[in-house]
């Protein structure tokens, strides 16, 4: 599972790693040469007579008998001396300047890090704030590299854009010592894709307690994705958390999903409503949802039809369904192996009809993982469910550590 995208971070990983213990080694050879503004002053105090004026009696030392310097000469190592002064004056102000500098770009960079909010992590890499430790430069090359990385992982371009932001945030603001590379650069990718998978949140067992019976939720998405098993899944989670439940086949443009939905229904032992193909699926759910008060069922689990997300008739029916059974919840289940489509198909989805949630079918299957990581950020609504299997109870609430871990475990 995951396997494709686990490799590209992976890689990464390792890249940045090494760049790092290079860069750290580079500090440890220069660290020895660097010296305060303070020691070379007191240096140049102690510093013998430089050989350039070594000309110059000692007064111990007897009297050179040799003829008096040339004037000019003279002038010149004055201009020698003068010349030099002023460069170690330049030097520490150079110096002096950069630790200021340095100074006012930590008040800086702490500023913003406090400004900056992260609710949907729970805890700062750091509260240390110290001098990045790799360029810009050489983090821009890597963060490419990992950029071409997650998209061939279909991994969609804003959410590539947000886990390259919060790796150049943390990565900023991070204390890194030799020893401990690995580990922070580990917390640093898990940050930012907790990000991602955490910025949008739904507690669907404390929706189904409050919310006034019967509820309606509304399973949308194209044909193949997996619908009609997800809501045999869905009756089969309700059912162990004590509520009851009714189906509606409204997906009446195919006969054979008429059909397949009530093998579902008897297999889990749930009642469906259900008419003729070709009839009318606003009809159908105007139906289930009066079975449902009557017979006081919890939740009425509405099907509907999965042409295409460009077919206008589709949508049309789509937005007559909603405006009919007025649901508490509609949710898209989308595919994991179809990638990007899954979340092309999830924005068109939410456009027409509004989406509340997400559930991914086929995760278990799923070798790059990009659809797991994009399809419920790219539309701004939480990820409530996966299906890891095809048993009734393979779809699990999707947790995002769950993610995290199968990612970056071995």
């Amino acid at each position: 599972m995951f396997k494709f995208l686990k490799r590209k971070i992976k890689k990464f990983e390792d890249k940045l790693e090494e760049e790092l213990q290079q860069e750290l080694k580079h500090e440890d050879i220069k660290k020895p040469t660097i010296k305060s503004p303070e020691d070379t002053e007191i240096e140049t105090k102690k510093a013998p007579v430089d050989t350039e004026t070594s000309s110059v009696p000692s007064p111990k030392t007897p009297v050179d008998s040799s003829p008096a310097v040339d004037p000019l000469d003279r002038k010149q190592q004055t201009f020698s001396r003068e010349q030099r002064r002023k460069q170690r004056n330049e030097a520490r102000k150079k110096r002096d300047d950069e630790v200021d500098k340095q100074i006012e770009m930590s008040i800086s960079a702490e500023l913003e890090h406090t400004l900056r909010t992260r609710k949907s992590i729970g805890q700062t890499l750091t509260k240390d704030v110290k001098a990045k430790t790799i360029s810009d430069e050489k983090l821009e090359n890597l963060l490419w590299e990992l950029e071409i990385g997650l998209l061939e992982s279909d991994v969609a371009y804003t959410v590539i854009e947000s886990i390259k932001n919060d790796i150049k945030e943390e990565l900023r603001y991070a204390s890194i010592q030799r020893g401990e590379i690995n580990e922070v650069i580990q917390q640093v990718l898990k940050h930012a894709i907790s990000h991602v998978l955490e910025s949008n949140s739904f507690n669907f067992e404390e929706f189904i307690t409050v919310t006034e019976k019967p509820i309606v939720i509304m399973f949308v998405g194209v044909n193949g994705s997996g619908k009609t098993l997800s809501i045999a899944k869905m009756a089969t989670m309700l059912k162990k958390l004590g509520f009851s439940s009714v189906m509606a086949a409204g997906d009446t443009f195919r006969a054979g999903a008429i059909e397949q939905l009530g093998i579902h229904a008897d297999k889990v032992g749930v009642k469906i409503i259900k008419h003729g193909p070709g009839s009318d699926p606003a009809a159908i759910a105007y139906d289930a949802i009066e079975h449902a008060k009557a017979k006081h069922k919890d939740v009425v689990l509405l099907d509907t039809a999965g042409r295409m997300q460009t077919n206008i008739n589709l949508m049309d029916e789509m937005a007559k369904i909603k405006r009919v059974a007025k649901p508490d919840l509609i949710l898209f289940v989308g595919d994991a192996l179809s990638g990007n489509d899954a979340v092309e198909q999830a924005k068109r989805f939410n456009e027409i009809v509004g989406i509340d949630g997400v559930i991914l079918t086929k995760v278990d299957t799923d070798a790059k993982g990009g659809s797991a990581l994009s399809v419920a950020y790219t539309i701004g609504k939480p990820l409530l469910f996966i299906g890891v299997g095809q048993g009734y109870e393979d779809q699990i609430p999707f947790d995002a550590k769950w993610m995290i871990d199968s990612i970056f475990n071995e």
